[in-house]
């Protein structure tokens, strides 16, 4: 029996090698992505791991890796998404082109995978799973706003996409990920300080907020967790349409309460934060 195959971008990242040698523990044939060579980690010795080079905001560099996998194999039995940047700052002061990249990684970026290698993944009949985030279908914090936009909008695209390809036989799944240690939680503080210094309005808020977000970084799970969660959204009979992993107690409590009490707690909390 030939092995099930996969494509996993952004798997320089934490979560997307810890998905890698997940899914090669489990007798996958894997096809890591990433935009720099330098990126793919020590897994690509494994035979049953192909490094690709691909930008996910580049037509080429997709087309290019289409090709490299479509040498190799005529199908595609999951796509797993983890391409993606963190974004935090104020959304009337950060500069457009920053919010129009982030945009471009983490919804365009998956939008072109997705329509690129969607021939291989539907003569298999297989699964696309996209890396949402607990941001995407929690109500956006103050200053997650650029993060959580992106998120929000992965989330509509993937039901879209789940309603259309269901009558293809193709699967659509959406993780939403809490915090987990990788390299996007680590420069969470650098994220913080850039926010701070494109406003005047925010910056010592911003500032402070720093500290709270690295402190909560400190508490980010394992990533084997979510690849866990991965594993069993491509291999389960029935896979649910999304699966929340480690999302954040507090502000998942928040969701429970009304919109405006919600806002209260939230000018309440940075009056303080702004010594008011």
């Amino acid at each position: 029996m030939s092995k099930k195959t996969a494509l996993v971008t952004g798997a320089g990242g934490g979560l997307g090698h810890a998905t890698v040698e997940r899914l090669v523990a489990a007798g996958w044939r894997v096809f890591e992505a990433d935009i720099s060579k330098d990126l793919l980690r020590s897994s690509m010795h494994d035979p049953d791991v192909i490094p690709l080079v691909m930008d996910v905001t580049d037509h080429e560099s997709i087309e290019s890796a289409y090709e490299a996998v479509r040498g190799q194999t005529d199908r595609l039995d999951a796509i797993v998404n983890f391409a993606g940047v963190m974004g935090v700052g104020s959304l009337v002061d950060i500069p457009e082109e920053r919010l129009a990249r982030i945009l471009d990684i983490n919804l365009m970026g998956t939008f072109r995978v997705n329509k690129a290698f969607f021939p291989l993944v539907e003569a298999a009949k297989g699964r696309i799973v996209n890396i949402s985030s607990e941001t995407g279908w929690q109500s956006p914090a103050p200053f997650t706003g650029p993060y959580a936009i992106s998120k929000h909008a992965v989330e509509a695209y993937s039901t879209a996409l789940r309603r259309e390809v269901a009558l293809v036989d193709v699967d659509v799944i959406v993780i939403q990920p809490g915090s987990f240690r990788t390299n996007m939680v680590s420069g969470i503080e650098d994220a913080f300080s850039l926010a701070a210094d494109e406003t005047e309005r925010f910056g010592n808020l911003l500032r402070k907020m720093k500290g709270f977000a690295a402190k909560a970084a400190g508490k980010a799970g394992d990533p084997d967790l979510l690849a866990q969660t991965i594993e069993t959204a491509l291999t389960a009979s029935h896979p649910k349409p999304a699966y929340s992993v480690k999302p954040d107690k507090a502000r998942s409590v928040l969701e429970l309460l009304p919109v405006r009490v919600a806002d209260r707690i939230y000018l309440t909390v940075m009056k303080r934060g702004q010594g008011k």
